[in-house]
């Protein structure tokens, strides 16, 4: 597309007609492509687009320019002929992007904050450091740098300091490791006979008055949080606590001995490797019943299912008529001369409480006369009797 030229021309008259701003960041050039970014349309040349081949946008026009009909497959425009880049970015921050590619340089506008550049320079592929932003806000600016200088200090504490420790913790088959950073000078004196009371089992301890100072700082603790996480670790914690160096003193108390400590403010990381924690942390409680082969009969009697009492109408009915509950079909005896004595003897005691001279009882003193004794019974009828 040659300037002024026809297609130009065309293209032109068609951005005119249609809807949102149009920005010509490359007049006098030819040869453009039009991006659309926020509802608003950049004339970009092709030629300064490709002259920064490490950004994205580089890399898509040279692919474009390069490989001939599969590029323009890959990287190809809509129905309007628009390349739509950058989806989510606002159009100023967009427009300040492009100045790095004129100039190699970017101010930030009073209306876009510096992380949100910074974002949109991370998804671009653009350099973000003190030679290609210029920024009114300091404070803004140099805490994003800070930001991308710790996560590259810590990255590098990472491989040199932390991951010895990890693998070391793995030579024993444990999952998680918690670190203790001390500083270079740090002497740790412990007694023997009284050791500390630690609250990890397994404490790992590293010298490192640098990495000392880097974790002094909450922000760059939450930066090398993020890079752990994007390393795949779990579970991680990072903060300050105390950690005991030497004992101070020795108090008994009720002839126990308490141990004092002293204790210094030290930053700590802990992590985990764990893949399945679920089954780690389950307890199965179901256990399968084993009876017991010291003792057969004590395990037969627990298998045997337990007596079940009477129903309530049965119990009523012998209380009140005297009458003997019907016995199961497998518990039923068939001997009458077991049976009748026993209904004849339930009757009899169903008579008893009215008959109070029986008993010896007397009712209006309230005294034994003699000492109480149930009436004789014969469970063994004589043939002879009955006649």
């Amino acid at each position: 597309m040659s300037l002024g030229g026809p297609a130009h021309e065309m293209l032109m008259s068609q951005l005119g007609g249609r809807q949102g701003n149009t920005v010509d960041c490359s007049p006098g050039e030819g040869d453009k492509v039009c991006l659309l970014v926020d509802q608003t349309r950049f004339l970009v040349s092709q030629r300064l687009l490709t002259s920064k081949p490490d950004t994205m946008l580089g890399r898509m026009f040279s692919m474009r320019a390069s490989c001939g009909d599969l590029g323009a497959d890959l990287v190809s425009p809509n129905e309007r002929d628009e390349f739509e880049v950058a989806d989510g970015m606002t159009s100023s921050c967009f427009r300040a992007i492009l100045d790095y590619y004129q100039s190699g340089t970017m101010r930030c506008p009073s209306s876009v904050s510096v992380s949100e550049l910074r974002e949109a320079c991370d998804y671009l592929l653009v350099p973000f450091n003190a030679q290609t932003v210029k920024c009114q806000n300091l404070h803004a600016l140099l805490h994003e740098l800070s930001n991308e200088g710790a996560r590259e200090q810590f990255s590098q504490f990472l491989e040199e300091i932390i991951l010895p420790q990890l693998v070391a913790s793995t030579e024993h088959g444990e999952r998680e490791c918690h670190l203790v950073v001390l500083l270079d000078d740090d002497v740790v004196d412990w007694d023997d006979e009284y050791p500390p009371q630690m609250g990890e089992e397994t404490t790992h301890v590293v010298y490192s008055t640098h990495l000392y100072k880097f974790f002094k700082y909450a922000e760059n603790r939450d930066c090398a949080k993020q890079v752990l996480k994007e390393r795949g670790l779990k579970k991680i914690r990072l903060g300050m606590e105390g950690y005991p160096t030497h004992k101070e003193k020795i108090k008994k108390r009720f002839n126990k001995a308490e141990v004092i400590y002293n204790y210094v403010q030290r930053p700590f990381v802990h992590c985990s490797w764990e893949k399945e924690e679920a089954r780690s942390r389950h307890v199965d409680f179901a256990c399968p019943i084993v009876k017991s082969k010291s003792n057969p009969s004590l395990a037969a009697a627990a298998s045997d299912p337990l007596p079940q009492p009477a129903p309530l109408q049965q119990q009523h009915r012998v209380a009140v008529f005297g009458e003997a509950a019907p016995l199961a079909a497998h518990n039923r005896v068939d001997d009458q001369h077991f049976v009748q004595p026993l209904n004849q003897l339930m009757q009899q005691q169903a008579q008893l409480p009215q008959n109070n001279a029986m008993l010896g009882v007397n009712v209006q003193q309230q005294q034994h006369n003699h000492p109480l004794h149930s009436p004789p019974v014969n469970f063994q009828r004589n043939d002879r009797e009955e006649e």
